[in-house]
């Protein structure tokens, strides 16, 4: 692996609220003079091929990945065209652990479920179902997603306590917290609607 693949698959990870020159340093043990040249071969690299869709943003000491402006017509429909679906899999169990685990940051739903999950908060905001409340006082303030009343309205709920009990946390394993879990108990609650 690479230390420009190292830092790379960080700002990958980080998503929109990006990283800190700082950060980058802390994790890796670079030293900040060579990361920044590792950012700088990376924006010429990205800026250089017409075949990558990305760019490296930074404002302040923050640096972030993003689409390249060109991209911006099909970005723009890739959020609007699932408006006319129903929520995927992935959708649901992103809303079932911000449901179930609110306030709570992008990177602490990544890890529940395994995978980035940048893609499925941007369509749940534009659907109106999560909405940030807030930043959690951290490195990179990243901000916090809760419900909003449109998910009490989109699943039949009066308030969040409706939602169906999840297993004490004390009587599960480490390895049974995932979005399965949330995603399962949600789903039960929708059949129970359903056969109402």
């Amino acid at each position: 692996m690479t230390n420009q693949a190292q830092i790379e698959g960080l700002l990958f990870i980080s998503g929109d609220e990006g990283i800190t020159l700082g950060d980058l340093a802390k994790i890796t043990g670079f030293m900040k003079p060579a990361i920044r040249k590792l950012l700088s071969d990376l924006a010429q690299r990205y800026q250089a091929d017409p075949h990558c869709a990305l760019v490296l943003l930074k404002s302040d000491e923050t640096y972030r990945l993003a689409t390249k402006q060109a991209l911006a017509p099909v970005i723009k429909h890739y959020f609007e065209v699932p408006l006319t679906v129903p929520l995927t899999t992935a959708l649901l169990e992103t809303l079932a652990i911000v449901a179930y685990r609110q306030p709570i940051t992008r990177l602490e739903i990544d890890d529940i479920r395994g995978v980035q999950s940048s893609g499925s908060l941007q369509k749940l905001m534009v659907r109106g179902l999560i909405d940030t409340k807030g930043r959690l006082d951290a490195p990179g303030r990243p901000f916090l997603y809760v419900t909003t009343t449109n998910f009490l309205d989109y699943f039949g709920l009066a308030s969040l306590d409706d939602l169906p009990l999840l297993p004490a946390e004390s009587e599960l394993a480490p390895d049974q917290v995932s979005g399965d879990l949330f995603l399962t108990a949600l789903q039960s609650r929708e059949k129970r609607q359903e056969d109402k």
